[in-house]
């Protein structure tokens, strides 16, 4: 079963010193009412798996078709680079010129590739050895260059960082550390699109959410959303694995801290250490934090597959944590989950 805590912070936040998520969504709609490739994701209604997890109603918002990139990161990186094009000033707008550099390990370098080619921007993108060369042939499709660096994520994240302080480029990343908030205030602000549709299309607002988090990025931009369209009775539970619990640990500790830990299943959510942005802003919305181990997340994406829903073990962390018995969820609950990603070879 699924370890829980409360937050003892909820309301009141720490890191107060730091810039909170953006929580209107319009400026994103604005933009990407522009953009082609856009359009909503689906909300589905599972009710035999609600009837399975023991509650009234389960709602899921399905990412897995985001733009065809397969994921919500879609709407970040590549919100940032065209928000940069059009305050550039041209027309059409364009980020000609400009070199955008990220480390991924999934489906963020994706959308750094993406928006950077609509934009006649460069795109560089660091993955460390651990990422399947399949990936890196799928970054170089959209016209991004690859560079390995690294045993880890975190090495990779070092020499993107390196890189852009070297070469003068633009380093685009949902993390935030001191000195460096602009970039993923922007890259979290896009992931509000996300927020904004759930709202309109479920049919009565939930009493639970279940926000899946790595550094926190997604977690933090919706549940600033979600507090503002449907106040504080709300019930916000982050998951992470139970190798990562950055976010549970910085809560535990008052402070951001990085949580040692295993290699985890859960790999787009395999994350150490928060970003500073993230923990600031879940800790005020956030009522909970959730851990959940492997076998629950994989035993849980299993489930889902079953019921026409597939994912991976980190786009179906949420979900997989309801499955396995998430405490402190009734049998009224009306649950709103996401699943944030398409399986690896969709």
């Amino acid at each position: 079963m699924p370890e829980i805590e409360p937050n003892p912070f909820r309301g009141k936040g720490i890191l107060q010193d730091w810039p909170l998520p953006a929580s209107d969504p319009a400026p994103v709609s604005a933009l990407l009412a522009r953009c082609p490739k856009h359009a909503p994701t689906p909300l589905h209604d599972a009710p035999e798996l609600a009837s399975a997890c023991g509650v009234a109603v389960l709602n899921i918002k399905d990412e897995s078709g985001r733009m065809g990139l397969g994921s919500f990161k879609a709407l970040g990186a590549a919100y940032a680079i065209a928000r940069d094009a059009c305050d550039a000033g041209g027309d059409p707008p364009s980020a000609a010129g400009r070199t955008y550099v990220a480390a991924s390990a999934g489906n963020h370098g994706l959308s750094v590739a993406a928006g950077a080619a609509v934009f006649g921007a460069r795109a560089v993108i660091y993955l460390a050895d651990s990422v399947p060369e399949a990936f890196a042939d799928r970054l170089r499709a959209k016209g991004a260059e690859v560079v390995r660096a690294g045993a880890t994520y975190e090495d990779s994240m070092a020499a993107a960082e390196q890189a852009a302080a070297d070469k003068g480029w633009t380093l685009l990343s949902d993390s935030s550390w001191e000195g460096y908030t602009d970039p993923p205030l922007a890259v979290m602000e896009g992931y509000l699109q996300l927020a904004a549709e759930a709202v309109d299309q479920v049919p009565e607002p939930p009493t639970h959410i279940l926000l899946q988090a790595g550094v926190g990025g997604m977690a933090a931009a919706l549940a600033a959303h979600f507090r503002a369209a449907w106040g504080d009775t709300l019930q916000i539970v982050v998951v992470e694995p139970d190798a990562a619990p950055a976010l549970r640990d910085s809560i535990r500790a008052g402070r951001a801290v990085t949580a040692p830990g295993p290699v985890s299943c859960m790999g787009r959510l395999d994350c150490k250490t928060p970003s500073m942005i993230a923990l600031a802003g879940l800790s005020r919305d956030a009522d909970r934090f959730a851990t959940i181990a492997e076998a629950e997340a994989q035993d849980g994406v299993a489930t889902l597959a079953r019921g026409g829903l597939a994912t991976t073990p980190s786009g179906g962390a949420g979900l997989a944590a309801l499955i396995a018995g998430l405490p402190g969820i009734g049998t009224e609950a009306r649950v709103l989950a996401v699943l944030s990603e398409g399986p690896e070879d969709g």
